[in-house]
């Protein structure tokens, strides 16, 4: 490790929201952060629920970028920013856009800035359920299973099945799309003033779990197989990457115009992105074996392990690459398509009546009206987890299934739909909710079972994000469910102080992404340990869960094949 005073920023670009962290070095000391709101996604823009389209305009990313740097330089003053050496970046993934051959996203050009298919293709997008369905099948057939380090199972969450969704139902943008890009490899390039999409250092960590991409086949599916797929994707394979690189290496230097923007140095080093939660298991210091869950909307599940003797291929998850999370490491990766977005959903379901009755009431002034709404909205899903807390295990027969979303892993499905069953006329909202609670976390430990079941071992399990630090409830009952102690990290920032890291490391703070770590990553702040009576109760609730999974699976998917 260099000795200078020096500090490094994370940039963390979530689903809602970008944040940065500014880090001391040193230390790890986080001395200042700040957030930003996408304006466009806060106003439901260029979205489509009821579709599964949602889209996000670069122009979020942008103001977020100079909103949530400036507010923290302005923080800590000149002083400190001049001493400011990095920034790393995370963002949600796969979460792709089609650009120019300058590399500029087309929803930054006049006659695309309106057209969502031409904007970033955010993570939770299924439009592309068939061509995903198409790529899996084409990849049982070829002579190469390009499947294979991805599970076996290519979801429409991925990078392809959103190019060639996009590429279909809009002629003028697959037209006019020279290339495309991941989020997390376009923010590197933007800050270092890239003008040539053919020298974006595009992230290992990207490339590997969502683009099919693996030293063994020369990088990414070949021409032939990409045209089989579609003649649309013909020649598309030259205009994207054959090499990818580690979030450890540098992209270059923040460019004059940037510099001036941010008040940073231009000498600070902009590291390669990756995607958020591989950044928050290293801003957690994750180890070997242990399983790092990024808990928020939705989770990511992220292990490391050694790269000793013959890798092991892993079913049904969201894939395996050599260097994704920390390099010279496998980094696998699974998760969950809704987590912290089934109860947001069903807190939705129970504010309607309360926000359309009062504002309707007679009976109190309008001020009244506004703070009566906001105290009830505030204070509905703590209550309702106190509530559901005092429900007894399993007793009242209400049971759930956590696919509001779809389901990530094990075994990639995107037409899997939620399921509320056991209702009666006994059922109450919050035995509902609790029902919601419990499938979450049954999700949660069919991932495991899942690692465990393919020679994979799980000596431990650290928790970052919103739900792990705000839900007592939530997470007493994932220690439970899971059987296993439950570390909280104490960063609030775990994927931007992983980023942090990362930029540390590029810009030769220290050595070793390791090192850095061991200085800058978190320490704990809570362990949630399992409770062995409520364990065995659980048990009985997750056979009962695992069948109405096998039962509703075969249902939807009959109905999916009745319907086309």
């Amino acid at each position: 490790m260099k000795s200078q005073n020096a500090y490094s920023l994370g940039l963390d670009f979530g689903s809602d929201s970008v944040r940065a962290l500014l880090v001391n070095t040193q230390t790890g000391e986080e001395l200042s952060t700040a957030v930003h709101y996408y304006a466009r996604w806060k106003k439901g823009e260029f979205c489509d629920p009821s579709e599964n389209r949602f889209r996000q305009h670069p122009l979020d990313y942008i103001e977020g970028i100079e909103s949530t740097i400036k507010s923290v330089v302005s923080e800590v003053g000149v002083e400190v920013a001049k001493q400011i050496v990095s920034i790393g970046v995370d963002t949600t993934g796969s979460t792709p856009v089609a650009v120019n051959a300058q590399g500029t996203p087309l929803a930054l050009l006049e006659e695309f800035k309106e057209n969502p298919n031409a904007m970033f293709v955010l993570w939770k997008d299924h439009t592309g359920i068939q061509e995903a369905k198409e790529i899996n099948e084409l990849c049982s057939q070829w002579d190469v299973d390009y499947s294979q380090y991805e599970g076996g199972i290519y979801s429409s969450e991925w990078f392809w099945s959103k190019i060639l969704h996009v590429s279909r139902t809009d002629a003028a943008v697959h037209k006019a799309a020279y290339s495309w890009v991941e989020h997390c490899d376009w923010i590197p390039f933007l800050l270092t003033g890239g003008t040539d999409v053919h020298n974006m250092k595009r992230s290992r960590c990207a490339a590997g779990h969502k683009a099919l991409w693996h030293e063994s086949f020369g990088g990414l599916p070949s021409n032939d197989f990409l045209t089989t797929l579609d003649p649309l994707l013909d020649g598309l394979r030259n205009r994207l990457f054959t090499k990818t690189y580690t979030s450890d290496v540098s992209v270059g230097n923040l460019s004059a115009e940037w510099s001036g923007r941010l008040g940073l140095p231009e000498s600070t080093v902009v590291s390669v992105g990756a995607f958020d939660a591989h950044m928050g298991a290293v801003g957690a210091k994750t180890e070997s074996y242990f399983l790092t869950k990024i808990m928020g909307t939705s989770t990511c599940d992220i292990l490391v392990a050694p790269m000793d003797g013959e890798e092991k291929l892993v079913k049904g998850i969201c894939g395996q690459v050599d260097g994704s999370v920390i390099p010279q490491m496998l980094g696998l990766e699974a998760g969950q398509s809704a987590f912290g977005d089934i109860y947001a959903w069903y807190s939705r379901v129970l504010e309607w009546p309360i926000k359309e009755l009062i504002s309707k009431s007679d009976l109190i002034d309008e001020d009244t009206k506004q703070k009566l709404i906001a105290e009830a909205l505030k204070n509905l899903i703590p209550e309702l987890s106190n509530a559901a807390s005092k429900e007894p295990i399993g007793a009242s027969g209400e049971l759930a299934l956590d696919w509001m979303n779809g389901r990530r892993t094990p075994d990639a499905n995107q037409n899997l739909k939620g399921v509320i069953s056991g209702i009666n006329l006994g059922s109450t909202s919050p035995k509902i909710f609790r029902a919601l609670v419990e499938a979450s976390c049954f999700g949660a430990k069919k991932i495991v079972d899942r690692f465990l079941s393919e020679g994979i071992p799980i000596k431990g399990v650290i928790a970052l994000g919103g739900v792990a630090k705000k839900s007592p409830f939530i997470m007493q009952m994932m220690a439970d469910v899971l059987k296993m102690p439950i570390k909280v990290v104490a960063s609030e920032q775990a994927c931007a102080l992983g980023a942090a890291v990362f930029g540390a490391v590029a810009a030769k703070v220290y050595d070793n992404v390791p090192e850095a770590m061991d200085q800058m990553g978190s320490s704990f702040e809570t362990i949630y340990e399992p409770n062995q009576v409520h364990a065995e109760a659980y048990a009985i609730v997750y056979d009962n869960y695992s069948r109405l999974c096998e039962t509703m699976e075969r249902h939807i998917m009959n109905q999916t094949k009745k319907n086309g």
